[in-house]
């Protein structure tokens, strides 16, 4: 935490990244107070929101170092953060009933997550604003934006606990690259971890929709979750083969299967 005091003092990009985390967090403030006064919500909704915020807020801190290269926090990286706002409201509706209008705005919300991560890709390669942060930056989100979707499903009765592997499948894969370390080497990109991903997020969203009960919405997320497994599965057989064969020179992904 020094080390990234230091870098937003010496930084003018991660100066202006501290800046837009606070005006984020007083917008999300009134989004979520917004949000819990129209559905009539539980008073814990907005603290839950803003619990989440926090952390989000000390993930892109950590990652502020390989920002100091650039001169502004980037369009991108604002569409990124803005999607994050919406990642944290929904994940303050986590295991509160929802009303069948406050179900409808659940899936807006998620659609709009879903439709910025397609955006700000598109944003930094048009303007020129790639880089590691921003990369990270929307893995990272990504990644809870699965398992975020995953406990509202689960919440919602749409399908078992099981569900919750969908989410974290992720984190246990990066928790194993731990303890053999032959899974914590870079995987090269993919289209398929990409697809899949999409996939993932999509049939998540769709179990949320009021319209998609029980059986159904299990069959959905089942599906999901096995071809997601699948993707894990293999990319752990290409690492396990691969751990004395010399490394390619080649450019890699941050993530496991596109999460």
């Amino acid at each position: 935490m020094m080390r990234s005091g230091v870098i937003i003092r010496r930084s003018p990009a991660a100066a202006d990244a501290v800046v837009h985390l606070l005006a984020g967090g007083g917008l999300l403030a009134g989004l979520a107070a917004g949000f819990a006064a129209w559905s009539g919500g539980p008073s814990l909704f907005v603290a839950k929101v803003l619990s989440l915020y926090l952390g989000l807020a000390l993930m892109v801190i950590a990652f502020l170092p390989s920002l100091r290269s650039h001169a502004t926090f980037g369009l991108a990286n604002r569409i990124t953060l803005m999607r994050g706002l919406i990642i944290c409201l929904l994940g303050g509706m986590i295991a509160d009933p929802a009303a069948p209008a406050v179900a409808w705005g659940m899936l807006g919300l998620a659609l709009l997550a879903l439709a910025l991560d397609g955006v700000d890709g598109s944003v930094a390669r048009r303007r020129g604003e790639r880089s590691a942060f921003g990369a990270r930056f929307d893995m990272e989100l990504d990644a809870a934006f699965i398992l975020i979707l995953a406990l509202l499903v689960w919440s919602l009765d749409k399908a078992g606990p099981w569900v919750l592997l969908s989410g974290l499948m992720r984190y246990a894969f990066l928790a194993a690259g731990l303890v053999w370390r032959v899974l914590a080497r870079p995987l090269p990109r993919s289209a398929r971890r990409r697809a899949i991903c999409a996939l993932q997020v999509i049939a998540l969203i769709g179990c949320l929709a009021p319209v998609l009960a029980p059986p159904l919405s299990a069959m959905v997320a089942g599906a999901a979750l096995a071809v997601l497994a699948t993707s894990f599965a293999l990319d752990t057989r290409y690492l396990w083969r691969g751990r004395t064969r010399p490394r390619a020179k080649q450019r890699y992904s941050f993530a496991p299967s596109g999460i």
